[in-house]
């Protein structure tokens, strides 16, 4: 099943579900829910910034096409 299936049908159930249900899934997923941002590392913060100034500074890029093929030739290599 697709996630677009998936989340089509969660969103049914959950316009159905009576109130104890809907209060016991927020509860599962409660931490998430109210998670404002996700924290990130100095390291990886620090890694960012780095790869943006590259960019910026008129870095060699690849693009989405180029990247694409490069994933999809390693991915034929592997399930050879």
């Amino acid at each position: 099943m697709t996630t677009t299936a998936i989340r089509k049908k969660l969103m049914t159930y959950i316009a159905e579900a009576d109130d104890k249900k809907i209060k016991g899934m927020y509860l599962l997923l409660e931490d998430e829910i109210e998670q404002e941002s996700p924290e990130y590392s100095d390291a990886f913060k620090k890694e960012l910034n780095r790869r943006y100034e590259y960019y910026k500074n008129g870095g060699k890029m690849i693009s989405s096409s180029a990247v694409n093929k490069e994933i999809n030739s390693i991915l034929k290599k592997k399930n050879k």
